[in-house]
Formats: structure tokens, sequence, C-alpha cells
């Protein structure tokens, strides 16, 4: 069965890859739910279990659809209670690229992503951890750590790994 992308001239069109590194299997069929209200298409992921983290279960799901798709999906599975998930949006012609991190215990990192997927930080943001370094409140690294995710991927790095080889699934969205 093949898959189209249908999308409008005056929407611009994009794709990325939503991860969900960890869930219990009770919220599951409501990621799936969240997902597909926000893309416009139903969704049914296949689950498997996450090694990671026994009782829990992960999914990877490549999608397309509109610019600010991956930020919509992301404030749609934020805060919720033991779910670990990344999601990313490629550039466009006129958007820069994106990537969201969730965990329980950080809550959400999100990055402007350029054209090879660098984290992108703004000027204003690094002026802030230089000043906030120099208040005694923190180290400039700490604060550099922080705009680049590091807290984020060092917690995601195992629920990473275990899903090595794990199927994609490629979901385009009807606009």
């Amino acid at each position: 069965m093949t898959t189209r992308n249908h999308t409008r001239p005056d929407v611009a069109g994009t794709r990325g890859i939503l991860y969900v590194h960890s869930a219990p299997s009770a919220l599951c069929p409501h990621i799936e739910w969240a997902v597909g209200g926000v893309l416009g298409v139903a969704v049914s992921l296949d689950w498997i279990p996450q090694p990671a983290q026994p009782g829990t279960y992960r999914a990877e799901l490549s999608w397309a659809g509109s610019v600010g798709s991956a930020a919509a999906v992301a404030s749609a599975l934020r805060g919720w209670d033991h779910l670990r998930f990344e999601i990313t949006e490629e550039p466009t012609s006129a958007s820069e690229g994106t990537r969201f991190s969730f965990t329980p215990e950080l809550g959400v990192y999100h990055a402007v992503t350029g054209l090879h997927g660098d984290v992108m930080i703004p000027e204003d943001r690094l002026k802030a951890a230089v000043v906030k370094a120099a208040l005694g409140d923190t180290t400039l690294l700490n604060e550099i750590d922080k705009l680049l995710g590091k807290p984020w991927d060092d917690e995601l790095e195992t629920f990473r790994h275990a899903g090595e080889g794990a199927p994609v699934r490629w979901l385009h969205q009807v606009v």
C-alpha cells in the first residue's frame, strides 16, 4: 500500500520522527490518539517492550505534515507521567528544524536545529547563561550543557540504545 502526503499549496510541509522511548501499556493507546489528533490521521504504532525499563513499551513513527507539527505533538504529550519521548522536525526552505525531548524528571527540552541537525543556540540565551554563571548561581559549563540538552540526552541514552533495531513506521499527514 502506498501512502501519499497531501498538502495544500499554502501549507509548508516537513517531516520528522517521533521516538516514544518508554510508556506504560495503559498509556500507549492514549499516545496514539493524541498524536493522531495533532497529525489529523489515525495512528497505530507497533509497540515493543522497552528492556531498559521493564513493564514499559517503545515505538517509533516517521511522519510528514505541516511545519510546527513537532511542537504540537510535544505539547500534546508533555507532562504525562511515566512517558519519555523525543520528536524531531526537519528544516524547510522557510523554517528551521526543531527537536523536543521529554522526561518526567526534567520536563520538556526544546532546541532549534540547523540544516545538519546541529543545535542552534540564540544569542540571548547564551548571554543569559553567562550572566547566571557570573552571578555565581551556576557554572557556565552547566548552563551550556542545559542549552545543548545534555541532561535530557544523559537520561534518554539508555532508552535509545535499548531500542536499536526497532522498526520505524512512516506516517503522512493529510492536510
